[in-house]
């Protein structure tokens, strides 16, 4: 008896070990995924070393593009943050609602759409927030009524990087004595470890490299040899981030959950290199033009996904574009979105893994003002703000419609508009069945293309 009392004890002991155990194990991979969405800010499309640049390191960023799948044809849906930003988060052309520009002080993300926040949330994630909002500062716009449980960051579209004022957990302001970018990461870093056993979303939208240009003197130390001293400070910015990056996926490494995460990187638009924006010393080559234009070097940015078992080691050539990514992490978190919620972005995986090699997307599209673009194929038809040129002798205006193969032709140098005619009205027609589903735009106006809209639901620029 005493021996099958002391099995039985045993026995009792064994489960309670093992229910404990499972209990503070990591989950697993039969488990939803956790994700990890990041999102750089004025990012030039040459300045991360998967693309080929020299004189900043980003060995985080590069490991990431290394064992997951790069983009090589990814873009954003604007030219600008905040646009691309509601883009990213509704899954829907940001223009389908109005959000067409940056947002003034009573104006923000309309309360009307949903957020891939909002999805996750009911599908049972835990959701975050840390680091750059810029979709609206009244309280109705909060990140608290838009889906995210926690958020820690600013609500504008820059903030100093020594100066805390402004920061905020929650609704409350906070002192933060770190440099901001180290910050964001610290806090994701703590996200990360509270939620490891549960299904949780982390938005992790970095205000790096966007101006100010401000940095640490360790890593302005580390550049020193950069004589330009604007060059010089991006290029600290740009590597504290890509610290902020690696010090994420370490964390996710250590509390294991690494194998179950999907991870995603963008930047929110092209680097701001030409007058009429604010310049910060990035780099955009080999594309042409800048944030605020429709030109590759304003919507074209790096585009990185990685998830265990699914996007691993590849390139992917076929244009994407950011509202994928909210439909990838709706398919992955098996999330069902209300019935009249309707996406313009398609689940990558499903391209991905298709061994038909079909491109996801028949055409994609832009509108900014009077500015314009839609690319099928290699084929890309665009009008621009003519700033980008930077031709003294040339009105700031937006240009006629150019075509260009970018294929053949990256830099958007060599205009076919005159020698293909067909293929100028074939995509110019399918620009305006496109432009005439879209809303007139809610505020603002792009006055570097004033004048210029005058096609079916153009919005009257300011």
């Amino acid at each position: 008896m005493q021996k099958l009392l002391l099995g039985a004890s045993f026995l009792f002991h064994m489960l309670a070990a093992g229910i404990l155990l499972a209990q503070n194990a990591a989950p697993s991979s039969s488990t939803k995924p956790n994700i990890v969405l990041i999102v750089g800010d004025d990012m030039g499309y040459a300045d991360v070393g998967f693309h080929g640049c020299k004189d900043i390191p980003t060995p985080h960023l590069d490991k990431l593009a290394a064992v997951g799948t790069r983009f090589t044809n990814g873009y954003v849906t604007g030219p600008y943050c905040s646009p691309t930003r509601a883009g990213l988060l509704t899954g829907r052309y940001q223009q389908r609602f109005g959000h067409e520009f940056n947002p003034g002080v009573a104006t923000g993300l309309p309360t009307t759409e949903k957020t891939i926040a909002d999805h996750l949330k009911a599908a049972g994630y835990k959701t975050a927030l840390v680091g750059k909002w810029h979709l609206g500062d009244r309280p109705e716009y909060h990140p608290h009524l838009r889906g995210f449980e926690t958020f820690y960051g600013f609500l504008g579209g820059a903030h100093d990087y020594f100066d805390d004022k402004g920061i905020l957990r929650g609704n409350e302001p906070v002192q933060e004595k770190e440099y901001l970018t180290d910050a964001f990461a610290r806090e994701a870093e703590v996200y990360i470890e509270k939620q490891k056993a549960n299904p949780f979303f982390l938005y992790l939208a970095f205000n790096a490299v966007h101006t100010p240009m401000q940095a640490d003197d360790p890593r302005l130390q580390k550049f020193a040899h950069i004589e330009d001293k604007q060059r010089r400070t991006y290029a600290a910015m740009m590597s504290a981030m890509d610290d902020a990056i690696g010090r994420v996926i370490a964390k996710l490494k250590a509390t294991g959950t690494d194998k179950n995460t999907l991870v995603m990187f963008i930047s929110d638009n092209g680097g701001p290199t030409m007058p009429g924006v604010t310049v910060n010393g990035s780099i955009n080559k080999p594309l042409r033009g800048s944030k605020r234009t429709t030109l590759e070097g304003g919507i074209r940015v790096p585009f990185v996904v990685h998830w265990p078992g699914k996007f691993e080691s590849s390139t992917y050539e076929h244009p994407v574009i950011q509202l994928d990514l909210h439909a990838t992490m709706l398919a992955a978190a098996g999330a069902k979105p209300p019935v009249e919620f309707k996406a313009d972005g398609v689940d990558l995986y499903t391209y991905v893994s298709n061994a038909t090699n079909k491109p996801p997307h028949d055409a994609l599209y832009w509108r900014f003002g009077s500015q314009s673009a839609i690319r099928m194929g290699a084929y890309k038809l665009v009008r621009y703000d003519t700033t980008a040129d930077l031709d003294p002798n040339l009105p700031k205006t937006t240009s006629k419609a150019k075509l260009y193969n970018l294929k053949d032709d990256i830099g958007e140098t060599k205009d076919l508009a005159a020698e293909m005619p067909e293929k100028v009205r074939e995509l110019q027609a399918k620009w305006d069945a496109w432009n005439a589903e879209l809303a007139k735009p809610l505020w603002g106006g792009n006055p570097a293309a004033k004048g210029q809209g005058k096609k079916k639901n153009a919005p009257k620029n300011e």
